[in-house]
C-alpha cells in the first residue's frame, strides 16, 4: 500500500511541530524543513487546522503550533482521514472488473488494508517523535536556523 503525498506530509508536519519547543515556525519554514513546495504544505496545514490538530496564527509573532489533540492523535486515524475510505482496488467504475460478482480479492485486500490501519491505531504523533526521531527533527530545524 502506498500513502498519498498529502498523508505523508500531514504526518511529517505534525511530527515537526511536536518537537518545536517554544518556537512557532511558519508554513514556509516547515515546507523548507520537509523539502516540499509551499503550496503543498499550505493545503495540508489548512486541513490539519480544520481537524483541530494544529493552530495557525497570522502576522508578527504568528506561526504554527501542534495542539494537544494533534500530539495525541492516532497515526491510524490520521492516515484514514487523509486517505479516505475506499477499496484498495477499483472493482467498479467506467470499466467494471469481470470478476466482480464472485471475486475474493477485494475482500482479502480490504482485510489487509484494515490490518495496516489497525497496526497504526495505537501509535500517536508523540510516539513518533520519541528518540531517535525527535532529536533528528530538532537537528534538521536547528541546521536551517543557523
Amino acid at each position: 500500500m502506498r500513502l498519498m503525498r498529502s498523508t505523508d506530509l500531514a504526518l511529517r508536519t505534525l511530527m515537526r511541530l511536536a518537537v518545536a519547543s517554544g518556537t512557532a515556525p511558519t508554513t514556509r519554514e516547515v515546507a523548507a524543513d520537509m523539502a516540499v513546495p509551499y503550496t503543498h504544505e499550505a493545503k495540508v496545514v489548512a486541513e490539519l487546522q480544520k481537524m483541530g490538530l494544529l493552530e495557525a496564527r497570522r502576522g508578527r509573532g504568528g506561526g504554527l503550533a501542534v495542539t494537544e489533540a494533534g500530539r495525541t492523535a492516532s497515526v491510524g486515524a490520521l492516515v484514514r482521514a487523509f486517505e479516505g475510505v475506499g477499496d484498495v482496488v477499483e472493482c467498479e467504475g467506467t470499466t467494471p472488473c469481470p470478476l466482480n460478482a464472485a471475486c475474493r480479492l477485494r475482500g482479502a485486500l480490504r482485510t489487509a488494508q484494515e490490518a495496516f490501519y489497525a497496526s497504526l491505531d495505537p501509535l500517536t504523533v508523540a510516539d513518533m517523535v520519541a528518540a531517535p526521531t525527535g532529536p533528528l527533527l530538532l537537528d534538521i530545524t536547528m541546521r536551517d536556523d543557523g
